[in-house]
């Protein structure tokens, strides 16, 4: 095994012994979507055009991305929380290579994340949501939706190294709260006015989502959408790889500059 490898492989071994000794915050993070789909679903299902199961069927693919998002707030916290406590100092004393830290989170955290999807889906069948297309096309969808969330980890360790603040990094990653708010996750954009659908189609979250329900065969890719969520797969491929490709090099080149 290269040394590079060796210092991932430690990384992302570290990162799950810290979420194990921690199971708290794991628990919590799994409860809250699926507290948000009971309620969601129930309520507002009542309240939109698309009634009961038909809406529980729509959201289940929009709480599966806005988690995935979600780790742009895990990503920042733990890295602000490392830096603040000088870890990550000690760390660039040690002989590791830089982009093993940086790497080694992200990668641990899509782990966490692959098995923390399992109750949502559980919950997601008991209240109606089915996979009605292909086995490849769920496949397809568990696909992106963890390259997806691979990117937002990727955003948010870059900026915990950024703001190297716990408190900080804990206000900033609250108001990610409402990026999901901004997206077609929860409602359909068809009837927003047209600066906000713009907007809200224009948000990578919008096209994961339709991307997630055309691959599950839970509701068809909208007409008349921007070209991201006109044409989902490929709008999810493209803004997973420009986080990706901007941020995780920016954040190995923040850690190994420290606060230079």
């Amino acid at each position: 095994m290269s040394a590079w490898a060796y210092d991932g492989a430690a990384l992302v071994g570290r990162q799950l012994r810290r979420v194990r000794n921690s199971p708290g915050i794991a628990i919590l993070t799994q409860i809250m979507p699926v507290n948000m789909l009971l309620f969601f679903g129930y309520v507002f299902g009542s309240a939109l055009a698309m009634p009961g199961r038909e809406y529980r069927s729509f959201l289940v693919p929009g709480l599966l991305v806005a988690t995935a998002a979600g780790g742009i707030m895990t990503g920042m916290f733990q890295a602000a929380q490392d830096t603040h406590r000088g870890v990550t100092d000690r760390f660039r004393t040690m002989p590791v290579s830089r982009a093993a830290v940086p790497l080694g989170q992200a990668v641990a955290d899509l782990v966490v994340s692959a098995l923390g999807t399992v109750p949502l889906l559980l919950v997601g069948l008991a209240v109606g949501w089915r996979v009605e297309g292909s086995v490849a096309g769920a496949l397809g969808a568990v696909g992106l939706l963890l390259l997806f969330r691979f990117a937002c980890t990727s955003v948010g360790i870059l900026l915990g190294l950024l703001t190297r603040s716990e408190e900080a990094a804990g206000q900033l990653g609250a108001s990610t709260f409402v990026l999901p708010l901004l997206s077609n996750a929860y409602i359909p954009t068809d009837n927003l006015p047209g600066w906000l659908r713009a907007s809200a189609e224009w948000n990578p979250i919008s096209a994961v989502t339709a991307a997630l329900r055309d691959l599950f065969g839970n509701a068809p890719v909208p007409e008349g959408a921007a070209w991201p969520v006109a044409h989902p797969v490929a709008g999810s491929l493209a803004w997973s790889a420009v986080l990706i490709a901007v941020s995780l090099p920016l954040a190995v080149r923040r850690y190994g500059h420290g606060e230079r």
